[in-house]
């Protein structure tokens, strides 16, 4: 997913997170290291860091907290 996708793919999904539950944003897109971040800043939710897939995705891990 090339931006805005995977931040606009995070916030349609996100209300199906349960409070504490982690959100798991497998992209390629480099701006995602920024854009998610930022969403979670904004939304009030907890960036939990990257990660990456077995094949090497980079993935980033969001905690919903309210």
């Amino acid at each position: 997913m090339r931006c805005p996708l995977p931040v606009i793919v995070l916030a349609r999904e996100f209300s199906a997170v349960p409070v504490g539950g982690l959100v798991a944003v497998a992209c390629t897109d480099v701006a995602a290291r920024v854009d998610v971040p930022a969403w979670c800043r904004m939304r009030g939710q907890e960036y939990a860091g990257e990660s990456a897939a077995d094949d090497g995705t980079p993935v980033h891990l969001v905690r919903r907290l309210v």
